[in-house]
C-alpha cells in the first residue's frame, strides 16, 4: 500500500471513530419491572444522553402495572408525559443526564400531580360530561375509541400523535386526536344532542 493510501484510510478510521468515542456510555435495558441493569451500550449520536424511564399505569387511583427501563435518549424525549382518560391513566417519568458515563444509574424518579387548571371532557360509560382538571403538562383535551368505547380526558404534547416521537408512539391509543382549549374535546352526541332538546323546549316555553 502507498503512503498517500496509508495516510488516506488512517485518516478515514480516525474521522470514523471521532464521533463514536465522544458519545456517551449509558445503562441500557428493556422495560420491565425489577429495575435491575447492567447492560450498557454506546450512544450512537453526540448529543444523546443516559436516560431512566418508568412507565405507570394507573386504575381507579391505584397504580396497577409499573415499568423501568434504561437507553440512550434524544434531548426531545428527556420529558415527561402523561394521558388521563379519568378511570384509567399512562404516566411516562423520564430522568435524563449527561454529566458522565452511565450516569443513568438510578430509576427515574416518581411522578408529582399538580393541577394546571385546564379542563377537558371524560367519559363514564356511555356519558362524555364529567369535567376532568389537568395535571402537570397536560395542556391537550384527548379523544379516542377502543374496543367500541368512547374515551376522553387530558393529555401531554408528547401523548398526542400529532407531536409524539418514536418512542411516545407506542402508548398512545390509534386514532386519538388532540386539542387546545377547555373542553375542546366537546360533550358526547347523545349529550349535545339533549342539551339542544332543551335548549328547544326552554325556546318553545318562552316564545311559544
Amino acid at each position: 500500500m502507498s503512503l498517500n493510501k496509508l495516510h488516506f484510510v488512517t485518516l478515514f478510521v480516525g474521522i470514523w471513530l471521532l464521533p463514536k468515542a465522544n458519545t456517551l456510555e449509558c445503562f441500557k435495558c428493556v422495560p420491565d419491572t425489577s429495575g435491575t441493569c447492567t447492560n450498557k451500550i454506546q450512544c450512537p449520536s453526540q448529543d444523546n444522553q443516559c436516560a431512566s424511564v418508568k412507565v405507570l399505569r394507573y386504575t381507579g387511583g391505584s397504580v396497577n402495572n409499573e415499568t423501568k427501563s434504561k437507553q440512550c435518549f434524544q434531548p426531545g424525549d428527556c420529558v415527561g408525559g402523561s394521558v388521563n382518560f379519568g378511570s384509567e391513566k399512562t404516566v411516562i417519568v423520564s430522568d435524563c443526564c449527561n454529566n458522565s458515563a452511565n450516569c443513568n444509574n438510578k430509576d427515574a424518579s416518581g411522578p408529582k400531580f399538580n393541577t394546571n387548571n385546564k379542563k377537558c371532557y371524560s367519559c363514564e360509560g356511555q356519558q362524555c360530561v364529567r369535567t376532568e382538571v389537568c395535571k402537570n403538562e397536560e395542556n391537550y383535551c384527548i379523544k379516542t375509541t377502543r374496543a367500541g368505547q368512547t374515551l376522553k380526558g387530558c393529555a401531554s404534547k408528547m401523548m398526542c400523535p400529532e407531536y409524539a416521537s418514536e418512542f411516545f408512539k407506542p402508548y398512545i391509543l390509534p386514532g386519538s386526536s388532540c386539542c387546545q382549549g377547555d373542553f375542546c374535546n366537546s360533550a358526547s352526541g347523545a349529550s349535545a344532542g339533549l342539551q339542544l332538546l332543551c335548549v328547544s323546549l326552554m325556546f318553545l316555553v318562552l316564545f311559544p
